[in-house]
């Protein structure tokens, strides 16, 4: 409803990360807004950066936190008028806390969820903040693509490698889609610290491939996301560091793996809102 200042008066709850329920430090890492007295569903938003979710848990799974993300938007427009605490607690793992409601008055849900999101979840602008670097800055990269094009929430995300090779594999492929008799996986490869990562990838694939096209009956195109050469000094400058990057990259071409660079993920998003037909 609004009130004599045009405001909507509508309630919000801020989500925490808690690694340790012992210790419980915490950072909030989202918020859920919804209108008092309204049939509409609650809006959820987390952060899209998780710096600071690493500086408290480097082992944090972030892709596991996003996925919460979009579960819990689902719930809400399946349920609008569900219990709030009810959606919550089966969605949410152990590791997320939700605040207790507070009163909030809104010019709109939008402008109320960048102003709370502003006020309780990001960093300040002042607040240095390690670089992301590595796979994760391949991911957030990843993702941003996927976002600006609008078909981040249509992907499965953290594939479980052992739905197709056997139990106990514990590769998970960060992103993929099926558009029709293909299946198209992506998963980020940084050559920043090493080869290892491609390494592992490569020996992945044949077993990955056979797997996809026993369980789904669909060809596999498994991609390899990775920093572009110079961004990790594979110059000429750095001769061992250049030699390690191409062996990087031609292990997982051997293997029928397709090699990308960060700077190809625009093309890479913009397909696959084509083929998804978003």
């Amino acid at each position: 409803m609004n009130g004599e200042s045009g405001r909507h008066a509508c309630e919000f709850q801020l989500l925490r990360y808690v690694p340790d329920a012992v210790r419980n430090e915490y950072v909030h890492i989202g918020v859920i807004l919804r209108e008092q007295d309204s049939r509409e569903p609650a809006q959820v938003r987390f952060t899209r950066d998780w710096r600071r979710v690493r500086c408290l848990d480097p082992d944090a799974d972030t892709a596991l936190l996003e996925g919460m993300e979009s579960e819990l938007r689902r719930r809400f427009q399946e349920e609008p008028r569900g219990s709030l605490m009810r959606l919550l607690d089966e969605s949410l793992s152990l590791s997320i806390q939700m605040t207790t409601p507070k009163a909030y008055l809104a010019e709109s849900l939008p402008a109320g969820m960048e102003e709370l999101m502003r006020l309780y979840v990001e960093a300040p602008p002042r607040e240095k903040m390690p670089r992301l670097s590595g796979r994760a800055a391949i991911q957030a990269k990843m993702r941003g693509e996927f976002e600006r094009v609008g078909v981040w929430e249509f992907l499965r995300k953290r594939i479980a490698a052992s739905e197709y090779t056997r139990p106990g594999d514990p590769l998970r492929i960060d992103a993929g889609y099926r558009p029709n008799g293909v299946i198209r996986m992506f998963h980020a490869v940084s050559l920043e610290p090493g080869v290892e990562m491609a390494k592992v990838l490569a020996f992945s694939a044949a077993g990955l491939r056979a797997g996809v096209e026993r369980v789904e009956k669909a060809q596999l195109e498994l991609t390899a996301l990775i920093e572009p050469a110079a961004s990790v000094g594979a110059t000429d400058v750095e001769p061992e560091r250049l030699a390690l990057y191409r062996f990087g990259v031609e292990t997982m071409e051997e293997h029928q793996i397709r090699v990308l660079t960060t700077s190809d993920l625009g093309r890479v998003a913009d397909t696959a809102r084509r083929e998804l037909r978003v």
